[in-house]
C-alpha cells in the first residue's frame, strides 16, 4: 500500500502562504509537479501513492475526470501564488502511469499550466511512461503541446526480473516507445532498478548494455528498496524471496558507473546519468538545488520558501476538495534553520559539483580532511575549487559522508 503521509501542522482551507515564503518566488527556479495516480496493476515493491482503477469506485476520480481536477488546482495555486509568481521552468508529470490519460489530458493539463502561469523560454516538460501505455501518435501529440522529454520506466531488459518486479511491460516495447519517442522529436530518459532478488551480475550488465544500445539522452538507476507495507516486504518477511544485499547494490552500482561512463554518459547526481549538460533532469535539479515548486494531484507535495505541504492523498477525496474550491493541503510544515542546513548539505553533496566548503558549519568543514583520507570526497575538488565533491565510493557511501559532514558520527 502507498506510504502514509506526515501529519505536520493544519493546512489552511484557501491555501495561502505567508509572506515570507512568497517573497523567494523570484529569486529562484519556479517548477510544477502533477501527480497522476493511476496504474493498470500495482507492482509489489511500490509504495508510491498510486491506485488501479479497480480500487477508486467511482466517486469522484477517474482518468476521464482527472484533468479536469488537476486544473482546478493549478487555478488556487495561480490564486495563492499572486502577482510575482515567475513564469514555470520544468513541468513534470508523474505517477502513476501518467500515459493512461489520455495524450489529449495531459496536453490539457499543461495547457492549464501554460494559461495559468505561462512557461518560460526553453522550458523543460517531462512525463513518465509505461513502455506499453505509449503511442507514437500519442507521443506526436505531446510533442506538439510542448512535451519536451519522456521518461520510461524501462527497470530491467531481463524476463525474470522484471516478473520478480510484477512489471507487466514487453521488454521489446522499450525500444519501440524510445524510436517512437524519438520521431516526435523527444528527449529520452530510460529509468532502472538494481538489487532485485535474483538479479545477478550479468543480469545486470544486460539491462545496462540494453539501455544504452538505445542512446537515451538520460539514465536513472536506483537500487531496489524493500518498502514497508508493500507486498514485496511481505514476500521479504516470509522467506519467499531474498532480502536485497548492500554488497551486491554497490557492486551493481559500480558496474552502472562504469558502463554509463565508458558509454558517454556523465553522472551529475548519485543515481543519474546524462549524455550531455543539457540532457540533465532540470526539474529534479530544483528539488536538490531547494527551488519552488506546486505539486498537483493527491498526495503530491510542494515547497515554496521553506513551507512544505503535501496533499490528501486518496484520488476521491483529492476531488472533492478541489470541485468545491478549497485547498486538497492535508498538512505542511515551515522549515527550521537547522532543518534547511541540513537538506542542503544532504542534496548538495549528491550533485556533481559538489557543496561549497565554505557552506558548511565548522564541523563538516573539520570533517573534509577525514573525508578525503578515507576516499569519500575528491582531493583535488575541495583543495583546488574548495568543494565537497563525491569519489565513487563516497557515492556509495553517501549516507555516511553526510553524517560526518553534520557532525553525527
Amino acid at each position: 500500500m502507498p506510504s502514509a503521509l506526515p501529519d505536520g501542522d493544519p493546512a489552511p482551507a484557501d491555501g495561502r502562504l505567508p509572506e515570507s515564503a512568497l517573497a523567494t518566488l523570484t529569486d529562484r527556479p519556479f517548477g510544477i509537479y502533477l501527480h497522476v495516480p493511476f496504474c493498470s496493476v500495482r507492482c509489489g515493491y511500490c509504495d508510491f501513492n498510486t491506485y488501479t482503477l479497480t480500487e477508486l469506485g467511482t466517486d469522484g476520480a477517474s482518468v476521464d475526470t482527472f484533468a479536469g481536477a488537476a486544473v482546478r488546482e493549478l487555478d488556487l495555486a495561480r490564486s495563492v501564488l499572486g502577482g510575482d509568481v515567475p513564469q514555470v521552468q520544468t513541468v513534470f508529470v508523474g505517477g502513476g502511469t501518467p500515459t493512461m490519460l489520455a495524450a489529449g489530458d495531459l496536453a490539457a493539463m499543461l495547457t492549464g499550466v501554460r494559461d495559468g502561469f505561462g512557461l518560460a523560454p526553453g522550458a523543460e516538460v517531462s512525463t513518465e511512461a509505461n513502455p506499453d501505455s505509449v503511442t507514437p501518435e500519442g507521443l506526436e501529440l505531446l510533442a506538439e503541446a510542448g512535451f519536451t522529454r519522456v521518461s520510461l520506466g524501462m527497470q530491467s531488459a531481463v524476463p525474470h526480473v522484471l516478473r520478480t518486479l510484477e512489471r507487466t511491460h514487453d521488454p521489446a516495447n522499450v525500444a519501440k516507445a524510445v524510436d517512437a519517442a524519438r520521431a516526435a522529436g523527444l528527449q529520452v530518459s530510460l529509468d532502472l532498478i538494481y538489487g532485485t532478488p535474483g538479479e545477478s551480475l550479468d543480469d545486470w550488465r544486460t539491462s545496462l548494455r540494453t539501455a544504452t544500445d538505445l542512446g537515451p539522452d538520460h539514465v536513472s538507476a536506483y537500487a531496489l528498496v524493500v518498502e514497508d507495507g508493500t507486498k514485496l516486504a511481505a514476500q521479504v518477511r516470509r522467506g519467499q524471496v531474498p532480502a536485497p544485499e548492500d554488497d551486491d547494490e554497490a557492486a551493481k552500482y559500480e558496474l552502472a558507473d562504469e558502463h554509463l561512463a565508458a558509454a558517454g554518459y556523465g553522472w551529475y547526481e548519485v543515481s543519474n546519468w546524462a549524455a550531455r549538460e543539457d540532457a540533465r533532469c532540470r526539474h529534479n535539479e530544483g528539488y536538490w538545488a531547494d527551488g519552488n515548486w506546486w505539486g498537483i494531484g493527491p498526495g503530491a507535495h510542494s515547497h515554496v520558501g521553506g513551507v512544505r505541504w503535501w496533499n490528501v492523498k486518496h484520488p476521491n477525496a483529492y476531488a472533492s476538495r478541489v470541485a468545491a474550491g478549497t485547498s486538497p493541503a492535508h498538512g505542511r510544515e515551515t522549515l527550521t534553520d537547522e532543518q534547511r542546513y541540513d537538506e542542503r548539505v544532504l542534496l548538495g553533496v549528491r550533485l556533481v559539483e559538489g557543496l561549497p566548503i565554505e557552506e558548511l558549519r565548522p564541523e563538516g568543514r573539520t570533517a573534509v580532511a577525514g573525508l578525503i583520507a578515507d576516499g569519500l570526497v575528491d582531493a583535488t575538488a575541495a583543495l583546488r575549487r574548495q568543494r565537497v565533491v563525491l569519489t565513487r565510493q563516497g557515492r556509495l557511501l553517501a549516507d555516511t559522508v553526510v553524517r560526518r559532514l553534520l557532525g553525527l558520527r
